[in-house]
């Protein structure tokens, strides 16, 4: 019993370290401070980092997983070229984001929800379950309701947006809820949002959005998603444009 508890207790210990390292060399990598074509040895990270071999190696076969390096016998392991990446991966939607590149990343991604998420949202109006449409309409008033509070709105704009993915029935839009949540938490993390908090327009627009779902209406839910993602992609452009003070 007590070996047990001493495993239940190394484990998280150990895990945390994994994540720390994999942290640290995934955000080096997609922010280009380990450029393509880097060598990297397992001793030499080991050092670096002052852990066992093991934990290197479980780390580099999560950024391997990610396609973010390669190993190659009597070559060490080598930083992968960014057409390799595994992009739709949150955790490197959540590097880039952190990076010198991110407004690109804002921008390629923002183009990504306006590609999918109107045809989710005219999915969801024709399918939708009556709990679903409900849930919808629930966390359009949230967002009103909780605009002065940046953390309950950004909780209720994350669920709002996945659900109106998973909610359209189609499992390849569904599998972006991930990708759309890195999007709606870098642009608070990046202090992106509107000063002030949410501009009352987008407000009403996810209230229209939630009503034209519940309402099986899949026209307008598909225009009214459109509306909301080009005024967001009007605001992020304007913001990537201003001089620097």
């Amino acid at each position: 019993m007590q070996d047990r508890e001493v495993v239940e207790q190394v484990r998280p210990a150990a895990e945390v370290m994994n994540n720390r390292i994999t942290d640290v060399l995934g955000r080096d990598i997609a922010t280009g401070a380990l450029a393509p074509g880097t060598r990297l040895t397992l001793v030499g990270l080991q050092e670096s980092f002052g852990v066992s071999r093991t934990v290197i190696r479980d780390c580099m076969q999560i950024l391997e997983a990610l396609n973010l390096v390669y190993s190659k016998r009597r070559i060490g392991i080598v930083v992968q070229e960014p057409s390799r990446w595994n992009v739709y991966d949150p955790r490197i939607i959540r590097w880039r984001l952190s990076g010198p590149g991110r407004n690109e990343q804002f921008e390629s991604l923002t183009e990504l929800r306006i590609a999918v998420e109107p045809l989710a949202a005219a999915g969801a109006a024709r399918r939708a379950s009556q709990d679903q449409r409900q849930r919808l309409l629930q966390l359009a008033c949230r967002m009103r309701e909780q605009a002065a509070d940046p953390e309950a709105f950004l909780a209720a704009d994350i669920e709002f947006h996945t659900l109106l993915l998973d909610a359209s029935g189609n499992e390849m839009f569904a599998s972006l809820g991930g990708v759309v949540s890195e999007v709606l938490s870098g642009r608070s993390r990046q202090n992106l949002m509107p000063e002030g908090g949410p501009r009352p327009e987008a407000l009403d627009e996810h209230e229209a959005i939630a009503a034209a779902v519940a309402q099986a209406d899949p026209a307008a839910a598909r225009a009214r998603t459109a509306d909301l993602l080009l005024e967001v992609e009007d605001a992020i452009l304007r913001r990537h444009q201003e001089p620097a003070l």
